[in-house]
């Protein structure tokens, strides 16, 4: 019976893939091709190769195994967000458990890279260019971060999680209709009998902020209602307060809030709180994501449901699709429903 040879200490050496391709009776080369995907490979010898690192117990080396498949085996989650952010809000915990949960299920390793404007951004675009992941899902992009262009010009496979500004014609992406989702809960408030109706909308760098607003802006109109009664926030509950203290100071007699994110809805309640305005009685207000936080505002939060972890689930499958055929960016989208959920303060 054949043995690994043992190293001068006395303990057995790893075995070597030229002891994998004795024991199986086949060359070199096809032991490797075997052990790295079995392309081009009978079932007789992969199935002799397959039985041969069995017995010997062999581990290929992955660094050797990259150079072969050209592969990593990792996947980065792109966010350019300050990670003060990012560690706090719903929404990206979300996202990242939807991808991570994907990956796990093919031993793919998460990457996952912060990057504010600036140096950290350039560093993180050479990174991505120099090929140390085998692809990328974005989430939280902006309008000069570019990084749809970027990564279509590195042919790069990626999806990115909400419509990129740039370059959507080139890339993979998920999105939920954020127009309707506006629609609808502005429509909640006019069907209620609210006639003063503001918004606090997203950031006017985002696509998600420009067309939830929009939502809202079209509904007043056709409802015959004043849409001036607008102020932006950032999506977090401080820029919610500040931006509802803006509003309250211009039309004291607001009866509707429509804000772009819970987070920012539950700032609005809080200082409405403050003003003495009982909510719903005097002030209707509604929120959007429904990813944690309408359950644990007082009172609970009417929202517009955003399917946060089936939109990071269904990006990752965009993207292995592309790592798997070796192709790169491809112009997928895919469009999720919005839903209203109605809770107490609505």
């Amino acid at each position: 019976m054949n043995r690994p040879p043992s190293d001068s200490s006395g303990q057995g050496a790893a075995p070597t893939l030229d002891e994998v391709a004795a024991r199986a009776g086949v060359s070199r080369a096809t032991a490797s091709r075997a052990i790295n995907g079995g392309n081009r490979v009978s079932p007789s010898a992969l199935a002799a190769v397959e039985a041969a690192v069995s017995e010997l117990g062999y581990t290929p080396n992955p660094a050797a195994r990259s150079l072969v498949t050209r592969r990593t085996d990792s996947v980065a989650l792109v966010v350019p967000e300050p990670d003060e952010r990012v560690f706090s809000d719903p929404f990206f915990v979300h996202t990242l458990r939807g991808v991570n949960r994907m990956l796990a299920t093919r031993d793919l390793q998460l990457v996952l890279l912060l990057a504010r404007p600036g140096e950290e951004e350039r560093r993180l675009l050479r990174y991505l260019g120099s090929r140390h992941i085998d692809g990328a899902i974005v989430v939280s992009h902006h309008r000069n971060d570019r990084l749809a262009d970027h990564l279509a010009a590195l042919s790069l496979p990626c999806a990115f999680v909400g419509r990129p500004w740039t370059s959507a014609d080139k890339v993979a992406y998920v999105d939920t209709d954020n127009l309707a989702g506006g629609r609808a809960a502005t429509e909640l408030l006019v069907e209620r009998g609210c006639h003063r109706i503001a918004t606090i909308a997203g950031p006017g760098d985002m696509a998600a902020g420009i067309d939830r607003l929009e939502g809202w802006r079209a509904t007043m109109r056709a409802a015959g209602l004043p849409d001036d009664l607008v102020e932006h926030g950032d999506f977090t509950e401080v820029g919610g307060e500040a931006a509802a203290r803006l509003l309250l100071a211009r039309a004291p007699d607001l009866d509707g809030i429509v804000a772009a994110s819970d987070l920012m809805a539950a700032g609005a309640l809080r200082v409405l709180a403050e003003a003495g305005r009982r909510v719903p009685d005097d002030v209707a207000v509604v929120g959007y994501d429904d990813v944690g936080v309408p359950e644990r505002t007082t009172p609970t939060l009417t929202t517009v449901r955003n399917p946060i972890g089936e939109m990071a689930e269904q990006a990752v499958r965009l993207l292995l699709e592309q790592i798997d055929d070796q192709r790169g960016p491809r112009p997928i989208r895919v469009i999720f429903p919005p839903s209203l959920v109605r809770r107490d303060s609505a």
